[in-house]
């Protein structure tokens, strides 16, 4: 599962998450995501609709779910799930609970993943 959490010491963070769940609403989400990641210089609001552009999105659309605040709620109760569960950063992962924060190694998520199958043995 994903959930957003802008940070609030970035401040296009927060449009940027709308964005995403405005791509997400035209099945888009995970291409609009490695479109962000990939040019993270380009997260104002020309750059969003540039990058909704590139995945041929429908700009109507998508505009207006900027305009009018569509998910600006969802962003911020998902953010405050992040807070409830203590993700203070991005990214942070939980894996039956354990949680990993920051950018990690596949080896990483291979030891706790190993880890917990191996309590099910």
């Amino acid at each position: 599962m994903f959930k957003q959490k802008p940070l609030s010491f970035h401040d296009k963070a927060h449009l940027a998450s709308q964005a995403s769940l405005a791509a997400h609403e035209q099945g888009k989400f995970w291409e609009y995501h490695d479109e962000l990641f990939a040019h993270q210089d380009q997260i104002d609001r020309a750059g969003l609709e540039k990058h909704a552009e590139t995945l041929k999105l429908n700009m109507a659309k998508f505009k207006s779910a900027l305009d009018s605040g569509k998910f600006k709620a969802q962003v911020d109760a998902e953010a405050a799930v992040g807070d409830k569960v203590g993700a203070g950063g991005t990214p942070t992962f939980f894996v039956n609970g354990n949680k990993l924060v920051g950018a990690q190694p596949v080896d990483a998520f291979k030891k706790l993943i190993d880890a917990e199958l191996a309590k099910k043995k």
